[in-house]
């Protein structure tokens, strides 16, 4: 009856496996695992999306967000949810 509980990026692909290597790519995911994805900043679900990381859980927000023409001012340039969201439409 509550409504839907949020689900993170963890809820898809499992808990974070910590990786041989590190990087601002790697802290950022790392980050951001277990947040929430409504909750996650555009640049997130841009990269998120571009590392091909629970795109059935991501891209739908990402979607949402293009299609309502909301930015929350993360972005690395502009647009950088919208190409994202691109990589995935059907041709």
């Amino acid at each position: 009856m509550g409504g839907e509980v949020p689900r993170s990026v963890e809820d898809i692909e499992g808990p974070w496996q910590e990786p041989a290597f590190d990087s601002s790519l790697i802290q950022r995911c790392r980050e951001n695992w277990r947040v929430p994805v409504a909750s996650l900043s555009d640049q997130m679900l841009a990269t998120f999306l571009r590392q091909k990381i629970a795109i059935q859980l991501v891209l739908p927000e990402a979607e949402r967000r293009v299609e309502l023409g909301t930015h929350d001012d993360s972005e690395i340039y502009d647009d950088e949810l919208r190409d994202a969201v691109k990589q995935f439409e059907r041709a």
